[in-house]
């Protein structure tokens, strides 16, 4: 019998997928807990129709974020950060600093996705990383001031 998994079931698949299983077990188990429902044409098509929009949305993410990614490569941002008359940071400039630097120029990027490949503890200019997606990334140029 076939039936679509409403939540992830061990040993059978996982959510939203469509698997053929013995009828007893569907029917007095999965049914029942409420963990799937019989593979009807209609259902089957729904979930067709879903997946390809779910398709389309995600290539035009990912399109959207190469676009980004073209156009914020190469840019220079500036950070200001408190430092001693040496050229020493007090602190480190994080993640959440470039960030911030970031959206002031109108760039709307998540903290988590810049990388730094060590700590910048010193005024200088500094070459950065940013892992928008799973295969996009993008490289800047971070310079840190002194306020």
């Amino acid at each position: 019998m076939k039936v679509i998994l409403l939540q992830d079931v061990k040993g059978q698949g996982k959510k939203g997928e469509v698997v053929d299983v013995n009828e007893g077990y569907a029917r007095n188990f999965l049914i029942k807990k409420g963990m799937a429902e019989i593979a009807t044409a209609a259902k089957l098509n729904d979930i067709s129709m879903k997946k390809s929009a779910a398709d389309f949305h995600k290539a035009e993410e990912e399109k959207a974020t190469r676009e980004l990614a073209k156009t914020i490569s190469g840019q220079k941002f500036i950070v200001k950060i408190k430092a001693g008359q040496n050229g020493k940071v007090f602190g480190s400039v994080t993640a959440a600093n470039i960030a911030d630097s970031l959206s002031a120029a109108g760039y709307a990027i998540d903290k988590k996705k810049i990388v730094l490949s060590q700590p910048i503890k010193n005024i200088g200019t500094y070459e950065v990383e940013l892992k928008l997606m799973e295969a996009v990334s993008a490289k800047i140029t971070v310079e840190v001031q002194a306020e």
